[in-house]
């Protein structure tokens, strides 16, 4: 199959606000709502309500709530990590310090689900500083950059390039979570 017939079939979500969370799961899981902003905002408030640590109400928590911003998204790892916990996936947070060679890119696809990151960005000459989330995905033998930035995913020429990105990012202060799919 042509590289081009391929990526008719791979499903890729575009930025919409804040929401590249959202997109960076429904990229990851290659499938249209299988996260919505409704169930990721359901999974942000359920970790304020299991949290011991509960901090107190003011006005500017309607919006700014600790795991997300009500009106952007702008979700944190900790929704990340619990929603595709309700997926019966597992989130191991790669060290750094172990490199990229730590990480099985040539395994078992039913092993690795993918790779999340989250990138820092800036935008407007540096005067705005934000993180970004970004799904890498093996779909029938080929590594995707799913980013929702992009207007298409990208494929890796092989997985050199895949791991030159990867170290790449890493410098910048990029986090790289491997998504397992058996917890």
């Amino acid at each position: 199959m042509a590289e081009e017939e391929k990526m008719k079939h791979i499903y890729h979500e575009r930025q919409r606000l804040q929401f590249c969370l959202l997109h960076s799961l429904n990229n990851l899981f290659q499938e249209k709502d299988t996260f919505t902003r409704a169930s990721l905002d359901v999974t942000a408030k359920r970790l304020v309500l299991d949290d011991p640590n509960k901090g107190t109400w003011t006005p500017f928590s309607v919006v700014f709530q600790p795991h997300h911003n009500s009106f952007t998204g702008n979700y944190d790892v900790n929704v990340l990590i619990a929603a595709l916990e309700e997926k019966g996936k597992r989130v191991i947070w790669h060290d750094r310090r172990s490199g990229i060679c730590a990480i099985d890119l040539e395994g078992a696809e039913d092993k690795l689900m993918g790779i999340v990151l989250n990138v820092p960005v800036k935008r407007f000459g540096g005067l705005w500083r934000s993180r970004h989330w970004v799904t890498l995905r093996r779909i029938q033998g080929v590594w995707y950059n799913l980013d929702s930035d992009f207007t298409s995913p990208y494929p890796f020429k092989d997985t050199e390039e895949l791991k030159e990105f990867l170290d790449s990012v890493i410098q910048v202060g990029s986090e790289v979570l491997l998504v397992m799919n058996h917890k």
